[in-house]
């Protein structure tokens, strides 16, 4: 099945075209035709994601992109040999998925081909079946921790298109609280790699540190999770020592990523321990997989579960981008075939959950 994926939920416009077929555990996927442009660069100067800005962006790159993955692929623009258009319907930027969803559908009524609506967290835990080991496959049930700059949920994956959030942020996300504490270091949007790259500088130099900021809710028996009190702790900190030297901020970074991580992690076991499901895999996905110290961590719990697989994305994949949404559309379709033959009604959904 050849599928052309569209992604605007955010600050990256994404266009693939992807040809998928067998297992869904294991799909074969190969991207026949790729394109993507991140709007870093304009959205800097506001410390995130301005909406309406990101809008006249999507609605200048889109066709820009299209044509360039149609060329790649060696596809006609005008009647490209596809089955089906992917497009993100939410959660994200409401302006931003109209544009994607406005575009996907003329496309649609021009090629005359059936428009798929793919949540946009739905993508990111498939992206892991992507470049995946020959010797592996996605056993179910999951369980999968998102993690991004608009989400911090964890999610039991009982079959395809089958999930139970059991653990969800009741304030910041954590790629939010990332960019929020790099802001507060002076560091350029985005924050959560620089963050990152202090923090393992400081790793390299010295085995301890003198700061420690609190794990919030880490002893609590829900597994929800709560990131202001973090981002407010490292504030006071920030004023009580008045510091902006280089080793400073390096120390700053690595207490406030331990402490982030360790919450995570914390409240990953406690879910794999407590859900009573048998979990047979572990993903973790989003921005933040990307994050060098989590994925590290991620490896050590996996390892306390004899039986447990870890399945992270390829760093690409850890962003927003349209081969996800390919992905997901394509199960969706396999497990839903009469999606390509009755056309549902399609609407920007800012905040649709995965459940």
């Amino acid at each position: 099945m050849k599928i052309l994926a569209i992604e605007t939920s955010c600050d990256e416009t994404a266009v693939t075209l992807l040809e998928m077929s067998g297992r869904l555990e294991r799909p074969d996927i190969e991207v026949l035709g790729d394109s993507l442009l991140s709007q870093i660069e304009l959205h800097e100067k506001y410390g995130g994601v301005y909406p309406n800005l990101a809008k006249r962006e999507h609605e200048k790159n889109l066709p820009i992109l299209l044509e360039k993955t149609l060329k790649e692929a060696g596809e006609s623009p005008e009647s490209p040999q596809i089955d089906a258009i992917a497009v993100t319907e939410g959660p994200g930027l409401e302006p931003a998925l109209w544009v994607g969803i406005n575009f996907a559908l003329e496309l649609g009524r021009k090629w005359g081909k059936p428009v798929i609506p793919v949540n946009h967290m739905e993508g990111h835990i498939f992206s892991t079946l992507y470049k995946m080991s020959e010797k592996d496959s996605l056993k179910l049930p999951a369980l999968a921790l998102l993690v991004s700059g608009g989400h911090t949920e964890l999610v039991v994956v009982k079959d395809f298109r089958d999930y139970e959030i059991i653990g969800r942020t009741r304030d910041d996300a954590v790629g939010e609280a990332f960019d929020k504490v790099a802001r507060m270091l002076g560091l350029p949007y985005p924050g959560g790699p620089k963050i990152s790259g202090l923090a393992e500088s400081s790793r390299a130099k010295k085995k301890k540190i003198e700061i420690e900021f609190p794990r919030p809710m880490i002893h609590s028996k829900e597994l929800d999770f709560s990131f202001s009190g973090l981002k407010t702790a490292v504030l006071y900190k920030l004023k009580s020592e008045l510091r902006t030297d280089g080793e400073f901020k390096e120390d700053v970074s690595r207490a406030f990523e331990d402490a982030a991580v360790g919450v995570l992690v914390e409240k990953t076991r406690r879910a794999l321990l407590e859900s009573g499901k048998g979990i047979k895999t572990l993903i973790a996905a989003g921005g933040v997989s990307a994050n060098l110290h989590l994925s590290r961590e991620l490896e050590k719990l996996a390892s306390e579960f004899p039986s447990l697989a870890l399945h992270l994305p390829i760093k690409y994949l850890t962003t927003d981008n349209a081969v996800m949404i390919g992905i997901a559309a394509f199960i969706r379709v396999t497990r839903n075939p009469e999606i390509l033959r009755d056309q549902v009604k399609i609407e920007a959904r800012g905040n649709l959950s995965i459940s």
